[in-house]
């Protein structure tokens, strides 16, 4: 084993290193332990959800949940590389493991599935829908292991639960689907996400103004609202908040549109843009007057802070199951049925039909209704 960097590797071979897991429990604190516990301890459970950002974030429900029932037991998180700052500090997991899952794919797998089973886990849950991960699954070794249906190994799991997308209505949120795992070894009640950002985190973002976050970019084109209907947001925001500008260092162009576009509000406008750690913006959006998403990673990061939150969905709607948790949040949509709207769970690039109407979201009294 070689130690660098303060992450563990495990090493195979001269050229290659396989990135192991990053030990939280310096972190654990007694405070937390639920006295209300009713179940078995001492068991070792592996998480696992390799896809985005965002999709790490609702997974943290499982651990709040299985902390509560199992408040002695080690729980594991498996996430993919450059997602794993998520959940330094956390007081729940004991160990994250990390997949590159870009640079010797196959190899990091292989090696992943071995040190899964070296650690003999109880309980492997996975809490993703796709080959890799099921594949991992199935060969853990655990003594249980649980997925959704929708997995192409699901039927080699120990149990297999529906995961079922509305496309309507008001649907289940994904937070209740990935609850619903492991409901047969705690119970049916909901469990928000949730985040931990450090005392230094907040130190670091601490502000004496009153601020507005807005974080403008997606993965997605068609799920991101467009650069002009920010700067009108902006606008019509009243004069005393200070508006900063949050996101990923591919974000800093969007961003820097944005303000160049407003010159006459250089004053109150603060791009952080690349500059911010994720727990630092999740503690940043803790204490935002309001916070202003589209359906995207930052939208669970206030979720997992319990942030008040604005969501604008494009292209996308609720019904998915990824609105916001938040005690105070809203959605901003278009009011009228669009034929093409939701034309994919994800999203795309450009819009199939050229016109990308599902953006036109009316904005004139959302400072009224959200801000005062």
């Amino acid at each position: 084993m070689d130690i660098h960097r303060g992450l563990l590797f495990l090493t195979r071979r001269e050229n290659y290193k396989f990135q192991g897991p990053i030990n939280n429990s310096k972190f654990q604190n007694s405070k937390f332990q639920n006295l209300n516990s009713k179940i078995q301890n001492n068991l070792k459970f592996l998480i696992i959800q390799t896809a985005f950002i965002g999709d790490v974030v609702l997974a943290t429900a499982l651990v709040e949940k299985l902390h509560q029932f199992y408040p002695d037991s080690t729980i594991d998180f498996l996430l993919r590389k450059g997602n794993e700052t998520l959940l330094f500090n956390h007081p729940f997991i004991h160990n994250v493991l990390i997949l590159d899952k870009r640079n010797h794919k196959y190899r990091n797998i292989r090696y992943m599935i071995r040190y899964i089973r070296s650690e003999k886990y109880d309980y492997v849950i996975n809490a993703q829908r796709f080959f890799v991960t099921g594949l991992m699954t199935v060969l853990s070794g655990a003594k249980h292991t649980i997925g959704f249906d929708k997995n192409p190994l699901s039927a080699l799991f120990s149990q297999r639960i529906k995961h079922h997308i509305s496309k309507s209505g008001k649907g289940v949120h994904e937070v209740q689907r990935n609850l619903n795992l492991i409901e047969e070894i705690t119970d049916g009640s909901f469990v928000k996400p949730k985040l931990y950002p450090t005392k230094a985190d907040y130190q670091s973002v601490a502000r004496s103004d009153e601020y507005v976050c807005i974080a403008p970019a997606s993965v997605w084109f068609t799920k991101q609202f467009p650069a002009n209907k920010w700067i009108e947001l902006i606008t019509k925001l009243p004069d005393k908040y200070t508006v900063i500008l949050i996101g990923s260092k591919i974000d800093i162009a969007l961003c820097e549109e944005i303000t160049s576009r407003l010159t006459t509000h250089d004053s109150r406008l603060l791009n952080l843009a690349g500059k911010l750690s994720f727990l630092e913006s999740a503690a940043l959006m803790k204490n935002a007057k309001m916070n202003f998403v589209n359906d995207s990673a930052p939208l669970h990061f206030a979720s997992a802070m319990n942030a008040p939150v604005t969501a604008f969905f494009c292209s996308t709607i609720p019904a998915f199951g990824f609105g916001p948790l938040s005690d105070v949040s809203f959605i901003s949509q278009i009011d009228y049925d669009l034929y093409c709207r939701p034309c994919g769970l994800h999203g795309y690039k450009k819009c199939p039909e050229g016109h990308f109407k599902c953006s036109e979201i009316d904005l004139s009294s959302i400072h009224q209704k959200i801000l005062e």
